[in-house]
């Protein structure tokens, strides 16, 4: 996500990051260029000024010119200020102390609600350990309420649904009252949409409104339709109150217009981001962590977090205890390989360590490496994953032929592995590798 803007911020600041000393003359050269990066991001005309006047203020101060490192300073304040143009801290949905706590969520059609509902839900079972239904009041649109049964069952949520024959606004209330006589934790509704913000939709928004008295109310936005995106924010705020925005389609927006600008120009926060077709994929907006993402610093808390979710506790005590008795074999390197798959691209990955993400640029990594390795390795037998000595040249031959690869492919992942056991071992000696170990003994 945001490729596009964070080569051409990097680039903008590339040369102020590697310079000893720096002018105000610099300073403003670069504040053109990050200008002219955000404006092509099709970020807000009025945000993008505001941000570059208070960014050129900050960094033209003496303390920062003459300090020992104003390159990393000048860096520092543009972080400082994606982060605050985003939305500072962020923030959290509000939770009945009692109750089911209702979330509101509206916009445009095709903005991609409905399934935001569902990962919505499926986020606050899996991260809040609640007991989420859905409301299906999108009464309109073809095949809107099945659509909800279904995602909802993805998302492990019970749905609430009345077919389209009644009222939305009826519908509502009386999911609201099903939730509280089932106990429910959470009960997100969705409402219906237009193509286009008029009075039927702000007048039925605030009728279910008034009848649910939600703890929040979220507008969904597509991310993917720039300044427009801003434009119905805009629109909405003008007419209805919302609280927050999730931004969805984010993993297929290059330029980031719409991150960048709704809160800005809305004075409402984005509160989650979908990153991908999936119902997991679907994260807490954090404003520094992207705005980090964005200069290529990685995010390392993000990454964790994955981590956390995704390893196994059990299993990875045990991994560590077959590397200590160098027992480690190609089930554990394939099991590994799978927990790394769940979370998520290897690309995504990469970019959220820091430095990696400058190296990697626009390149992608192939995540069909993966799974060659993984059909390799399947295709083994269990005494073979076990010992990999064992694979000779026609072995070698009957393994390329099941996993649709050839020997070559075969004999390098065989090398490679005998050369991580050849590392392992060494570091459990507090022996250092050599880079040309490192580097596969090439």
């Amino acid at each position: 996500m945001f490729d596009s803007l964070s080569e051409r911020l990097q680039a903008a600041l590339g040369d102020v990051r590697s310079r000893g000393a720096l002018t105000e003359d610099d300073v403003k050269r670069a504040m053109r260029q990050v200008r002219l990066a955000l404006l092509e991001a099709d970020v807000n005309f009025k945000v993008v000024k505001e941000f570059t006047d208070g960014v050129r203020e900050k960094a033209a101060g003496a303390e920062v010119l003459q300090s020992l490192n104003p390159g990393q300073q000048v860096v520092k304040i543009v972080m400082d200020e994606l982060t605050a143009l985003m939305g500072g801290s962020g923030r959290e949905l509000a939770f009945a102390p009692k109750g089911p706590t209702v979330i509101l969520m509206a916009g445009l059609q095709g903005s991609g609600k409905t399934t935001a509902c569902g990962k919505l839900a499926r986020h606050l079972r899996e991260e809040k350990g609640l007991d989420v239904a859905l409301a299906a009041c999108d009464v309109y649109r073809p095949a809107a309420v099945d659509q909800l049964v279904k995602i909802g069952a993805q998302a492990g949520a019970h749905v609430y649904e009345q077919g389209t024959g009644r009222d939305p606004v009826d519908i509502a209330e009386w999911a609201l009252d099903q939730a509280g006589r089932d106990g429910r934790g959470a009960l997100i509704v969705d409402t219906s949409g237009r193509l286009h913000v008029d009075e039927d939709l702000m007048k039925e928004l605030a009728e279910v409104r008034k009848r649910v008295k939600p703890h929040d109310v979220l507008l969904v936005i597509d991310a993917m339709t720039g300044q427009d995106a801003v434009n119905v924010a805009e629109q909405f705020a003008e007419v209805a109150s919302f609280d927050g925005v999730v931004l969805t389609k984010l993993d297929g927006d290059a330029r980031g217009g719409a991150a960048l600008s709704v809160r800005a120009v809305t004075g409402k926060p984005v509160l989650y981001a979908s990153t991908g077709e999936k119902l997991d994929a679907f994260e807490r907006f954090h404003p520094d962590r992207m705005a980090q993402r964005i200069l290529g610093m990685g995010d390392v808390m993000t990454l964790v977090e994955k981590a956390e979710k995704q390893m196994d506790e059990r299993k990875t005590q045990e991994l560590e205890r077959k590397i200590r008795k160098q027992q480690f074999t190609l089930d554990d390197f394939l099991d590994q390989l799978q927990q790394v798959r769940q979370m998520g691209p290897l690309t995504g990955l990469l970019k959220m360590i820091p430095g990696v993400g400058q190296q990697l640029g626009s390149m992608q990594v192939d995540d069909r490496e993966l799974d060659r390795l993984q059909a390799i390795i399947t295709s083994m037998t269990p005494e073979e994953r076990a010992n990999p000595k064992l694979i000779d040249g026609s072995r070698r031959r009957r393994i390329a032929q099941g996993s649709g690869t050839n020997v070559q492919a075969v004999s390098h992942l065989v090398k490679q592995f005998d050369q991580m056991r050849k590392i392992m071992r060494q570091v459990q000696k507090g022996q250092m590798p050599s880079l040309q170990q490192l580097a596969g003994g090439r």
